[in-house]
């Protein structure tokens, strides 16, 4: 009993303090923030005032969005692709005839909506179409197939488009039909530059209903990788019967749109 107590008492004895340096003491005077101090954090002392200096890069303003609401011919750009051109014509349908031809197009065109791949996931447009023409027409990685069965109506409606135009009668042998049924639908941004499109085509744009607003953004130079941000932009509200037109270089340098409105 005696021997287990003893070891009892050298494995639980309390190891002896080690002596206290001697830190050296520091003058007041030299310790401007005690608590900083303690922390080791050191405040940075400068000389002389501050100065400003101008930025190398130069600062940049996103320029203003443009409106295009009165009739006419406009050339937005130039450039190495060539010259974009907008020709805007309101009431190129009296009021009467093109509310009659709407209601018609309306309940007799075979509307559907399509589904589209984006980023390797399905959806569904927010909007409805129809494809008339002699080939398939294909984009977003979706195929609309090819439909020679034109309407009367949109027969009718492709003369009097060519016959507004110098050159238009054996310009334009295919039409894809949007309808949104409201504020809901839209379009995002894209260019209508598909191969089977050729090359710079002539994009005749006819608006029944309710007005939209068609959006326009001009694409970045290469070195903005894409960017955005200070792209010239112009919005050109499309009325009951109004024609627009892009020509030119308008799928080659420009996106258009017609964004969802909520309101």
């Amino acid at each position: 009993m005696s021997d287990k107590r003893q070891r009892a008492r050298v494995q639980g004895s309390w190891a002896k303090q080690l002596p206290k340096q001697s830190r050296p003491a520091v003058p007041h005077s030299q310790i401007a923030n005690p608590a900083a101090a303690s922390w080791g954090i050191h405040r940075q002392t400068t000389s002389g005032n501050f100065e400003f200096h101008q930025p190398i890069e130069p600062i940049r303003g996103v320029p203003p969005e443009k409106v295009i609401d009165q009739a006419g011919d406009y050339e937005i750009s130039h450039g190495p692709s060539g010259v974009s051109r907008l020709r805007l014509l309101p009431g190129f349908l009296a009021a009467q005839e093109a509310d009659w031809m709407f209601s018609k197009l309306l309940a007799e065109l075979p509307w559907s909506q399509k589904t589209n791949v984006r980023q390797g996931e399905a959806y569904a447009e927010p909007r409805l179409t129809c494809w008339f023409g002699e080939l398939p027409y294909t984009y977003a990685h979706s195929t609309m197939a090819a439909n020679t069965k034109w309407h009367p109506l949109l027969l009718r409606l492709r003369a009097a488009v060519a016959e507004a135009i110098p050159g238009g009668s054996d310009r334009f042998n295919s039409l894809l039909c949007n309808l949104y049924r409201d504020g809901h639908d839209g379009i995002g941004w894209h260019s209508d530059d598909e191969a089977s499109l050729g090359h710079q085509p002539v994009i005749a744009s006819l608006s029944l209903g309710d007005n939209r607003v068609f959006g326009l953004r001009k694409n970045p130079p290469p070195e903005e990788n894409g960017d955005y941000t200070y792209a010239e932009r112009i919005k050109v509200p499309l009325g009951h019967g109004t024609l627009l037109l892009m020509e030119g270089a308008m799928q080659d340098d420009w996106q258009h749109q017609v964004a969802k409105e909520y309101h």
